[in-house]
């Protein structure tokens, strides 16, 4: 074995030398072009400006708004489902969260919501988890925003439910049939290296602006993970137990029915849990399209910069967040408590339950009848002293530390994200095309090259080459510090149990916050501009990355760290030469998943003076000239997320190989 790794060993460090060596070329020939042609058919366009295409798409917005009503596929298909949709928010909305006609509060007022939340927590997780979902339900009436978290819950449990209804049967399809497996699998990839912004503007063109548009494009995004989860279940159920079932003579139905969906329960879950989290994140930017709640009252503070409102209602969809987490975490793991406990945790818990039933009814019917338990008591005081305290620390922040914000704007800004942006955007549009396709080419072989060379070509299609050029620059310059901190901070949990146990409940509730929040912090800190965008991007993507590489750290053999130390090395030598080395596909599949949360982010970053082509999405919701500006801007978004993620998957598959 010893020899066999003497012979292999220079030829895998051959082939890695010279992979570097070629993409070192590459960048030199682009510098040396860049130098020669600097400034010469860069595909720049005015904010104002716009294309052919960008005309084609205002007009079909036009035609589509002057025929909505008389076209036979919208009467009979797509205005059906916004009614359905519709309907559907309305009566939660109605029952919850809004005024129903003449009455002036909703049909269950805030006790019997609190009291339900604290049942359903408690009868599908545990008392603990009961008394968090309590408080924290309680906590949005103390902000002052019960309503707008309401409504927020509203639309977060709308789309959960019509994209379950869809959703898992397609993962169970998906986890029986190999065929339809392989067909699904490329278009979840697709939808889920989409990010949150690019779902918007195309829904609107069918279904306009409103709660309707917003619900769909929630559903629409939330339903990968549950349909690959469910999938990935069925398909996980050991072979053994279902041909055990068959030999008992069960039908496919029965194996179904009493074999596999039992015994996947667990995984089916956590994937309506991961369902539930993309839907609140979604619902979250979806105010973009006048979706009501939470998300509303942060764009609203972030476009005016009140910093203290923003981080009031951001601190509520973080509640919320936890809450919905831990209450589905929990759910899927009561089972295994109840078995561990006994049938004496069934005996005892299900009268208690009959009584919190009883106990919840009486909550229900207080509210429902009385002013005083529907409509949340105060004025919100919690909400204001929180919002003044954030005023009062985003003052002193400004004052205090403004040296060291400002030092680390400008050497991240000036050193790396200005030349970088320069060498995209002062190129000619073909250098930075052929350059792109050639590192495909190199770091993922003639596939990924392919896909580069059409995002390459639809991207100057899309008119938006300009800013496409400077988000890939702020995309890249962020992904690049992730992967310094997923590095770091991933080697050093990989290397110590205790460090891992310390961080990763950390990384896991920073994984729980919908992109939004994350402005708001820097926004305080750094101002209005890109560089904020970018710190947000690289702290909403770096524990992804740290969690990845760590669990690639963890996996490389004892024995080999062992062999290395009795040989002498040293911990750097271990790290640098063995444990980094052996962990390449993790560093690959890090940089993937870096890139598609860094781009998501950059993107959401237009409201808060990122511009490029987060700005063009944003302009083209509320300046109605530049709505086919924003579409195409939406499709460059897509077109540079599909390039940077078949690059660096097929980077990933050749690194393992």
């Amino acid at each position: 074995m010893t020899v066999a790794l003497d012979k292999t060993a220079p030829l895998a460090g051959a082939r890695r030398l010279s992979r570097r060596m070629v993409v070192a070329a590459i960048l030199v020939v682009w510098l040396v072009l860049f130098a020669v042609f600097r400034g010469r058919q860069t595909l720049t366009l005015a904010a104002a400006d716009l294309t052919g295409l960008h005309r084609w798409f205002n007009d079909v917005n036009d035609t589509i708004g002057a025929n909505r009503n008389t076209n036979p596929l919208f009467l009979y298909f797509f205005n059906e489902i916004r009614l359905v949709i519709d309907n559907l928010v309305t009566f939660v909305q109605h029952l919850i969260s809004q005024p129903t006609g003449a009455r002036p509060v909703p049909q269950i007022g805030w006790l019997g919501v609190v009291g339900l939340a604290g049942y359903v927590s408690w009868a599908v997780a545990n008392w603990r988890v009961a008394l968090l979902a309590v408080a924290g339900f309680a906590f949005f009436g103390l902000q002052g925003l019960w309503q707008e978290s309401m409504d927020t819950l509203s639309l977060t449990v709308s789309a959960v439910l019509v994209a379950l209804l869809f959703a898992l049967p397609l993962g169970v399809w998906a986890g029986l049939s190999d065929r339809f497996n392989r067909i699904v699998t490329p278009l979840l990839d697709f939808m889920q290296t989409m990010p949150t912004f690019v779902y918007l503007a195309p829904l609107t063109l069918f279904f306009l602006i409103g709660p309707a548009s917003a619900t769909i494009a929630t559903l629409i995004y939330a339903a990968p993970p549950a349909i690959r989860i469910t999938a990935h279940a069925i398909r996980s159920v050991p072979e053994s137990t279902v041909e055990a079932a068959d030999s008992l003579g069960a039908t496919r139905r029965q194996t179904l029915l009493k074999v596999l969906l039992p015994m996947s329960r667990r995984t089916v879950v956590m994937g309506v849990n991961q369902t539930i989290m993309a839907a609140l994140a979604m619902v979250t930017i979806a105010a973009l399209i006048d979706a009501p709640g939470l998300g509303k009252t942060v764009v609203q503070a972030l476009q005016s910069l009140d910093v203290g409102t923003a981080f009031n209602a951001g601190l509520a969809i973080v509640v919320m967040a936890i809450v919905l987490d831990r209450v589905t975490t929990a759910a899927s793991g009561r089972e295994e408590a109840a078995r561990r406990s006994g049938s004496r945790f069934l005996t005892w818990r299900r009268p208690l339950l009959a009584v919190g039933a009883v106990g919840t009814a009486i909550l229900v019917y207080l509210s429902h009848t009385y002013v005083w338990a529907a409509e949340f008591p105060g004025d919100g005081g919690t909400g204001s002293s929180i919002a003044s305290a954030a005023d009062t620390a985003t003052t002193w922040a400004q004052d205090h530390l403004s040296g060291i914000t400002n030092t680390a704007r400008d050497i991240i800004t000036n050193g790396l994200l200005n030349p970088f942006q320069s060498l995209l955007t002062d190129s000619p549009w073909w250098l930075v095309g052929a350059a792109l396709v050639a590192l495909g080419a190199v770091l993922g072989g003639r596939f990924a090259a392919v896909t580069a060379a059409v995002c390459v070509g639809l991207l100057v299609g899309t008119g938006v080459w300009s800013d496409s050029m400077t988000t890939l620059a702020s995309t890249v310059v962020a992904t690049v510090l992730v992967m310094v901190l997923g590095v770091v901070f991933g080697v050093w949990m990989g290397r110590s149990v205790l460090v891992d146990r310390v961080l990763r409940p950390t990384l896991d509730a920073a994984q729980v916050m919908p992109p939004f929040v994350y402005l708001v912090p820097f926004l305080a800190l750094f101002g209005a501009t890109r560089f904020t965008a970018i710190v947000a991007a690289v702290v909403y993507a770096a524990p992804v990355a740290m969690k990845i590489i760590a669990d690639g750290v963890r996996a490389v053999p004892e024995t080999t760290v062992e062999a290395a130390t009795s040989a002498g090395c040293n911990t750097w030598q271990i790290i640098t030469k063995v444990q980094l080395p052996m962990s390449r596909s993790a560093l690959t599949l890090a940089t993937n998943q870096g890139l598609i949360y860094v781009l998501s982010m950059v993107v959401v970053g237009g409201l808060v003076g990122a511009g490029a082509l987060g700005y063009d999405v944003v302009a083209g919701f509320s300046q109605g000239e530049l709505y086919g500006k924003g579409l195409a801007a939406g499709l460059a978004i897509v077109l540079l997320g599909v390039m940077f993620d078949r690059i660096t998957q097929a980077a990933a598959r050749r690194t393992g190989a």
